[in-house]
């Protein structure tokens, strides 16, 4: 009988610290496609790549949604592993993470091992010292958060993730899928990135210079009223509400509103809306290759040819226009 010798260690190890209320997708997402590219088929064994959860505590963890995840194993020593990754959630609990998990953190990176933020991971290491002098990916949507608690960093929320040398950070959600999969083309390969995000029904890895969906920066804000406002607009993208709508769901006039984002944008609520879809757009034309019709519907313009017209007179260029040049890389 052939013998198989003895089994090569992991080329990827991946140890996971959760905060109280983290965000079960996030991890969820990254995990997925370690488990992926670990082995052949589906069978998911940690063969090329392991992954455990560590706490000091054996109590679970409980999520953001209320699942709890039961760790694999203590802290112990952080030179175990290839990385270290905590992952976030819930504002609130970013400064209520167990002076244990900071030590070993603190250990980890004494050590040089690159440590990974997740979500409000990101928050949680600047919180603890760990992120100076760092370029650090944090949620378009938890921008103004950032710069309201953490002085002395620049949070980067036009980016999927930012790979700044040992620090690797990224804003959660789908984001950490991408990041996963930079992580296995760069210690297994570009095939077996490819392969894990295919098998989750993912197209393509996304760099980390691709745009965050979310709102265009220069339509940030620290006016509470118009935040909401945009918000309800990115939730209506297909059928976007009009302004006097959203003023009445605010419970304020329609002139109070056009006041607020006359003062803080410069822009008129219906245009600053406007540029809100438009964006959509362009993440639409340069991700994907729906047609001009599929990209009207979805984002609440009558037809292509409205979305045509609009597009061109605000970018100059007609949209298949613009996406041919978006792909060439100019």
């Amino acid at each position: 009988m052939r013998s198989t010798g003895p089994a090569l260690p992991p080329q990827l190890r991946v140890g996971f610290v959760l905060a109280r209320r983290f965000t079960l997708s996030a991890f969820a997402n990254f995990v997925d496609v370690l488990r992926l590219a670990a082995d052949e088929g589906d069978r998911s064994r940690p063969i090329r790549c392991s992954w455990r959860v560590l706490s000091p505590s054996p109590d679970p963890v409980i999520s953001s949604c209320g699942i709890g995840v039961t760790p694999d194993e203590k802290l112990g020593d952080p030179a175990r592993f290839d990385y270290i990754v905590v992952v976030g959630g819930l504002m609130d609990q970013i400064e209520r993470l167990n002076p244990e998990h900071i030590a070993f953190l603190h250990r980890a990176a004494a050590a040089g091992v690159p440590l990974i933020g997740v979500c409000t991971g990101a928050f949680i290491l600047h919180r603890a010292g760990l992120m100076a002098g760092y370029r650090c990916c944090v949620s378009w949507f938890h921008h103004q958060d950032f710069l309201e608690q953490f002085d002395g960093l620049r949070p980067v929320s036009d980016r999927i993730f930012v790979v700044d040398r040992d620090r690797l950070t990224c804003s959660g959600g789908a984001s950490s899928a991408h990041l996963a999969a930079f992580l296995i083309e760069r210690h297994i390969g570009k095939a077996t990135a490819q392969k894990s995000l295919h098998i989750m029904i993912i197209d393509e890895a996304m760099a980390a210079d691709d745009p965050q969906p979310g709102l265009p920066l220069e339509l940030k804000t620290t006016d509470p009223l118009v935040r909401r406002a945009m918000l309800l607009v990115q939730q209506s993208l297909d059928a976007p509400p009009g302004v006097t709508r959203i003023a009445a769901q605010l419970g304020v006039s329609r002139r109070k509103l056009e006041r607020h984002f006359t003062a803080s944008l410069g822009l008129s609520p219906a245009d600053a809306f406007m540029l809100v879809r438009l964006s959509q757009v362009k993440a639409l034309l340069q991700r994907s290759d729906r047609t001009i019709s599929q990209i009207a519907a979805e984002t609440g313009f009558c037809d292509a040819s409205h979305l045509i017209r609009v597009f061109r007179d605000r970018m100059g260029a007609t949209p298949e226009a613009w996406r041919q040049v978006a792909a060439s890389g100019a």
